[in-house]
């Protein structure tokens, strides 16, 4: 019902979700976890306390950093939930977490698959007292399209009216040290500002420690990023069901590796080089690897592996990289080999056994794309993104607005896509126009857009895109209504006043009173009884010749016609 994968036995107690697997059970990998929500609820903030409470928790040489990613090792992961084990007891068996670094749904965007996302689990991170934004509407709907089962951070509870701050404490144990009225207004911004709203959006929902299924229901852990309230839980609530219901996904492969591109990035004396993250079998130095580049599949060579060094303090500016011979799913690394200038970000990541077998990736890689971009010849807009999966993410958004699309691809704005613009506005003049994510627009295609009148859009937030498209189009087709209404004849009734027909023929000049309506020249005249009279052909007021007359003015007029008094 909220894109949770097919689950297994119902949890009927909330001491459950933790509770570990029995022994001699296949290894499980780490499980991928994103952070989403929208901007300014806490996402980043959320992260680093994630980091900072994981290295405070001092297990000495286990906070690893991979490359876009941090993991936090389960034994960090039950020392901080130590407080809660008279309540939850449990026993972890996946190895931790691992955090990718870039929180949001742009990030998450990029992270698909076929079939799904690389992501295993979401916190989808929620103001308690802002509540739902655009962006949380925007992440619940592309969590929902890639299945990715997710609980939702009620952050900033430190920001209750009275709130006495627990630093690091468990929620459950923090809540009791709170007044009676602020428990109350916890609970009314709980339901009205996140529940409520996921209700409304076809979820069940809940506070975590009220649940009894938690396959049906969506959790909400109350936490403050800022103060560190509520951690434990979401680390705890989050591992859990994790272990529990993602086992099938979650079991290690010694197979070839198989990722996906977060980022391409010149790297001083290595040239262009990739950071992957790894999400099943094991990528090691020398493998022969497939992705996809702009121009088609790339076939190369992994020449080095880069991880960063182990550190105890984690947020430092700059990480030396060390090389290692082999990285075991799931893990962020960087990737040295030839070639990596002509592939794309969000593209996907496989190993080969053999070059027959590359051959055979590399056309799963080219169907699996060509099936993403679009080119027609219809009327629509021309889409360019910055990667495969923000393209997904985008062309399903227009298609929710129903904006139709001519082209899409990945790359940066060019003269050709001026050129399908061009073409597009030929057949649908609101539609010759270009949207671009998180892309330039190239010096060319700006020229020729400039001399062409071709609107380009650019954003790097999708619902920012979509919408302020959106507006322009509204715009453009009301200033069209205004001018079609100008150029109609519209109904003025005019009356002439004795005394003042200076001429009556070739043409007529009267002196009128505009009783209804506007007359404007080239307005035809009638009488009452429907007799045609002739057609204005000048306005004249105090001498100058005017536009238009309105209700209440006193204006001269000249008529091609015969005037009979």
């Amino acid at each position: 019902m909220h894109g949770l994968p097919p689950l297994t036995p119902k949890c009927t107690r909330v001491e459950r979700v933790a509770s570990g697997q029995q022994a001699g059970q296949k290894r499980l990998r780490q499980p991928i976890v994103v952070v989403l929500g929208h901007v300014d609820h806490g996402k980043t903030t959320l992260l680093d306390r994630i980091r900072g409470t994981a290295v405070a928790a001092k297990e000495p040489g286990l906070i690893t950093q991979h490359v876009g990613a941090s993991f936090v090792p389960a034994s960090v992961i039950e020392k901080l939930a130590e407080p809660l084990k008279k309540l939850i007891p449990f026993k972890l068996i996946i190895p931790g977490l691992l955090f990718i670094d870039t929180p949001g749904h742009e990030l998450f965007a990029s992270l698909r698959k076929r079939g799904g996302s690389v992501a295993d689990f979401a916190i989808l991170v929620v103001d308690i007292i802002d509540g739902f934004k655009p962006q949380t509407y925007e992440s619940i709907e592309i969590l929902k399209q890639r299945r990715v089962p997710f609980l939702v951070a009620a952050n900033k509870i430190d920001k209750i009216p009275g709130w006495r701050p627990n630093p690091n404490e468990p929620f459950i144990v923090s809540i009791r040290k709170q007044s009676s009225r602020v428990q109350e207004e916890l609970e009314r911004l709980l339901w009205d500002n996140v529940i409520s709203k996921l209700y409304e959006l076809g979820f069940q929902a809940d506070r975590f420690d009220r649940i009894r299924d938690f396959t049906r229901t969506v959790a909400v852990v109350p936490i403050s990023a800022k103060t560190g309230e509520g951690i434990p839980e979401l680390l705890a609530v989050l591992a859990g069901l994790a272990q529990r219901y993602l086992q099938h996904r979650l079991r290690f492969a010694e197979g070839p590796a198989k990722g996906i591109i977060l980022e391409l990035r010149e790297h001083p004396g290595l040239g262009v080089t990739a950071d992957v993250i790894i999400y099943d079998g094991v990528l090691r130095k020398g493998d022969l690897i497939v992705t996809s580049g702009l121009e088609g599949p790339v076939i190369t060579r992994v020449r080095a592996l880069l991880m960063p060094k182990p550190l105890q303090e984690i947020r430092v500016a700059k990480r030396e990289l060390m090389p290692v011979e082999e990285v075991v799913a799931a893990a962020g690394v960087r990737v040295v080999a030839p070639d990596l200038e002509k592939a794309i970000a969000g593209a996907p990541f496989y190993v080969a056994r053999d070059e027959e077998e590359a051959k055979k990736l590399a056309e799963l890689i080219r169907k699996e794309i060509e099936s993403i971009k679009i080119k027609t010849d219809r009327e629509g807009v021309i889409v360019k993104a910055d990667t495969l999966g923000s393209l997904e993410a985008l062309i399903m958004a227009l298609k929710k607005s129903n904006i139709p699309i001519r082209l899409a691809d990945v790359g940066h704005i060019a003269k050709r896509d001026v050129i399908e613009a061009i073409a597009s506005k030929e057949v649908n003049r609101h539609y010759g126009v270009i949207l671009g994510f998180n892309v330039k627009v190239l010096p060319e295609a700006e020229e020729l857009a400039k001399k062409m009148d071709i609107k380009i859009f650019t954003n790097n937030i999708i619902y920012k895109l979509v919408e302020d498209f959106e507006k322009w189009l509204k715009e453009q087709i009301e200033a069209e209504k205004r001018r079609e209404l100008e150029s109609l004849v519209r109904p003025g009734k005019v009356r002439i006043i004795p005394g003042y027909v200076f001429r009556r023929s070739n043409p007529a000049i009267v002196g009128v009173e505009v009783l209804g309506g506007v007359i404007k020249p080239g307005y035809p005249l009638m009488r009452e009884d429907g007799k045609h009279i002739g057609e204005i052909m000048q306005i004249q007021d105090r001498g100058k010749t005017i536009p238009e007359a309105r209700v209440g003015m006193a204006v001269a007029i000249s008529i091609r016609g015969h005037i009979m008094v």
